[in-house]
């Protein structure tokens, strides 16, 4: 059903006079009329009566009016809605990010983001990589940010953001408080405090190991918050990424010989379409000076 003959009829019924109608329309009266019969004949009915002056609804199109009203306005809100999404007016950006990603120095992306693109709304979904690998394959996140030890999937494309290393999270007042970097071996003998959600967590494990180091686990808990206060309260100590932000008590120091850092990455699905909010989202986070994350 062709939407402009809708229209003309519409235009008829509100006015009964075609040539008003068709001024209102910015068409001539007989290519209105002439539409209008051809969505007559679509419909299988007569719609209008013309005596003379006087034009009026039939039967059969005072019935079908208020479909044909619906219809239009129908029409009307997909091409507006279709509208504000190309424009990137109230266009939606569903945004995993992996729940050891500090928030801080990300938040200055964000909010240049925003202050770029108003009409953008962004959700943000918080998440392990592999649950997050998995919303990306089925659709439900348009892109994510994360970092694993391993290759990512090659049904994934991947953007490197920024390095990060990790240190040794540690109480206020504890040995290695006097040390502007903390070895590996240093850590011999502490209790050892596991974040479960870290991406890194057996990666860390191993690589003790492969240094001989033995470390006694005292607490693991999937709470960032509940690590850090265990830090705090001098249960032991952790392994936190550097841009984590910590709560008063924790001090933190990078971890060398060797050290050992992630790679956060903008992963997105190789090959998917998508909308424009996704790819200025895209875009930007690409031109994003990430060499200033540190300093965040």
């Amino acid at each position: 059903m062709e939407m402009h003959r809708v229209r003309y009829f519409l235009a008829v019924a509100d006015t009964l006079n075609f040539t008003r109608a068709a001024e209102q329309c910015h068409v001539s009266q007989p290519a209105l009329t002439r539409a209008i019969q051809q969505l007559e004949e679509e419909l299988g009915g007569l719609l209008l009566r013309r005596e003379r002056k006087l034009t009026h609804l039939t039967d059969f199109g005072r019935l079908l009016e208020p479909h044909l009203r619906r219809l239009s306005a129908d029409a009307e809100a997909a091409k507006t809605t279709a509208k504000r999404f190309l424009s990137l007016s109230q266009a939606q950006i569903r945004l995993g990010v992996m729940c050891t990603v500090g928030p801080a120095g990300f938040m200055g992306f964000l909010a240049g983001f925003h202050s770029a693109n108003p009409g953008c709304e962004i959700t943000l979904l918080e998440g392990v990589p592999k649950r997050l690998s998995a919303m990306l394959t089925d659709g439900e996140l348009d892109v994510a940010v994360m970092a694993q030890p391993q290759l990512f999937n090659e049904r994934f494309d991947v953007l490197p953001l920024y390095r990060e290393r990790f240190c040794i999270g540690f109480p206020t007042g504890h040995q290695l408080e006097q040390r502007k970097r903390v070895r590996v071996v240093d850590v011999a003998g502490e209790t050892y405090l596991r974040r479960i959600n870290c991406e890194y967590r057996d990666f860390l494990a191993d690589h003790l190991r492969e240094h001989g180091l033995e470390t006694s686990v005292g607490f693991e808990s999937e709470r960032e918050d509940w690590i850090q206060m265990m830090v705090a309260a001098g249960f032991g100590v952790c392994f936190l990424p550097e841009f984590s932000p910590t709560i008063p008590g924790v001090c933190t120091q990078p971890v060398t010989d060797p050290e050992v850092a992630r790679e956060v990455s903008l992963v997105s699905m190789s090959g998917r379409r998508f909308s424009p909010a996704v790819l200025t989202f895209i875009r930007a986070i690409r031109a994003h000076n990430w060499s200033s994350r540190a300093a965040a």
